[in-house]
């Protein structure tokens, strides 16, 4: 069985905000899973989002799946995709929704992550990205930040960090 906590969560402002940024993680969980509902300023009908642990942009990759309404795809990329924000071009307050989860992240081990998220548009153009990533560095996670590729975030995202406990 296992116990979901909340942690933290941020919500943007008035002014929006660079990044979304959850710091000094108790290191007492098993694993962690961020709750995220954003949009950002990018003029698009989405955005790539960014998964930093510790800071880093480093030492990432990422497999991802998606679906846009129109086509399928597929990438691979050196950073980690945290999932999609909502752009501009979509339906107006609008927010993407998403999920990130992040096993054994106190170990010694490299962290793989998955993620999924969906953008919401009232016409065709909507996106459904899924990703399974790799952070290889040995170092226990205790810092999270999501960065838009573009923009930045609107007021009214938001992101819950949760610690899991698995008894």
């Amino acid at each position: 069985m296992a116990n979901m906590i909340p942690i933290s969560t941020v919500t943007v402002g008035s002014g929006g905000a660079s990044s979304i940024d959850f710091n000094s993680i108790p290191q007492i969980y098993t694993d962690l899973q961020v709750s995220f509902s954003c949009r950002t300023t990018q003029t698009a009908n989405w955005t790539v989002i960014y998964l930093r642990p510790n800071g880093s942009s480093s030492n990432g990759s990422t497999r991802q799946l998606y679906g846009t309404g129109s086509g399928t795809g597929s990438e691979t990329d050196t950073v980690i995709y945290a999932g999609s924000g909502q752009g501009t071009d979509t339906t107006s307050n609008t927010f993407s929704n998403g999920s990130i989860y992040i096993p054994n992240y106190t170990s010694s081990n490299n962290k793989s992550i998955s993620s999924d998220s969906v953008t919401e548009n009232n016409a065709t153009a909507a996106l459904a990205r899924f990703v399974a990533g790799l952070w290889s560095n040995t170092s226990p996670i205790t810092s999270l930040t999501l960065v838009p590729s573009s923009g930045s975030f609107v007021q009214y995202s938001s992101a819950t960090l949760y610690g899991i406990r698995k008894y």
